[in-house]
């Protein structure tokens, strides 16, 4: 083809060649969220009212004993039909250091319950091997586990203290609940998925876990039974933030959560002093799934 034929062809066809590449390009960023798309679960069908729901799992009361040590972290969960390796305690102990510490995770109780905590145990057999990879993972139901420094952040931005009552919106395998569970004296999670909430359920009972209970609901008004929160982590992102999350929370206590579209969401830090106010802050770029459910209708929410 002649030079000025070449000119003439890709002149005649601007167009197509323009669409080709926004369509590539918004194919690739779809991939990208697809991939990061952490545990991205979201919170089923009704939220606010636990009849008709399901719990799994089993929950510590609250002026029973608790499986804290002195140190505020939770003693080893005796895995029923599971084991942790020595290679997999190196694994975890690299995945620390490389992916965690080297990076901005500063909290010495965070590291050491990411230390501790066996992530492959959360995940399927065939994914076991990538468990301590900085990476989500597929955990069925077309549903991911999160990447460690994502939990790790988020776990370190709400603070955890060892007498407090936490709300994890977005159970998935159960990772982020076990987390806390280590760090706090109670866990409720929520999955808007019921498979993967009876599940989680089982997998947290199995591992020795007597201070989380998971149900199937939608995470978008919270639990209001259990009500209030010290510490709410949501791991699906909404448009906007859902207003009975802020209502459950305590005074002095955090929520965090991404806020946006489908494209582009801040991971934001709410704050409730002790006077009620929320002092409100963004931390970095993220990409979740949607949060689903009453979160998706058009219709005012709150």
């Amino acid at each position: 083809m002649q030079g000025n034929d070449l000119t003439r062809f890709v002149s005649s066809h601007r167009r197509t060649f323009v669409l080709v590449i926004l369509i590539t390009g918004i194919a690739g960023y779809l991939a990208f969220v697809a991939i990061h798309n952490n545990h991205g679960q979201s919170f089923d069908k009704d939220p606010g009212n636990l009849n008709g729901s399901r719990t799994y799992g089993i929950q510590q009361d609250r002026d029973g004993d608790d499986p804290k040590t002195s140190s505020g972290v939770a003693t080893e969960p005796r895995p029923a039909n599971h084991t942790d390796r020595v290679g997999f305690q190196q694994e975890r102990k690299q995945m620390v250091d490389r992916q965690l510490a080297a990076r901005d995770i500063r909290s010495e109780r965070v590291l050491a319950t990411m230390r501790k905590v066996p992530r492959h145990l959360f995940v399927p057999n065939e994914y076991q091997a990538m468990a301590y990879s900085d990476r989500p993972l597929p955990i069925g139901h077309d549903q991911t586990i999160s990447q460690p420094y994502i939990v790790a952040l988020m776990t370190q931005l709400v603070q955890p203290k060892s007498d407090d009552r936490a709300l994890d919106v977005g159970t998935g395998s159960g990772y982020q609940a076990a987390i806390l569970a280590e760090l706090v004296k109670e866990v409720y999670s929520i999955e808007i998925l019921e498979p993967l909430a009876k599940e989680a359920g089982q997998r947290l009972k199995e591992l020795g876990y007597k201070n989380i209970q998971v149900r199937h609901g939608d995470g978008y008004r919270g639990w209001p039974d259990r009500a209030p929160f010290d510490v709410i982590i949501v791991a699906a992102a909404p448009d906007h933030i859902p207003q009975p999350l802020v209502d459950q929370l305590a005074p002095g206590g955090r929520l965090v959560i991404p806020v946006g579209n489908y494209f582009w969401q801040d991971l934001l830090v709410l704050e409730k002093d002790v006077k009620g106010k929320i002092h409100q802050r963004k931390v970095t770029p993220v990409a979740f799934v949607p949060m689903t459910g009453e979160a998706q209708q058009p219709k005012k929410r709150d």
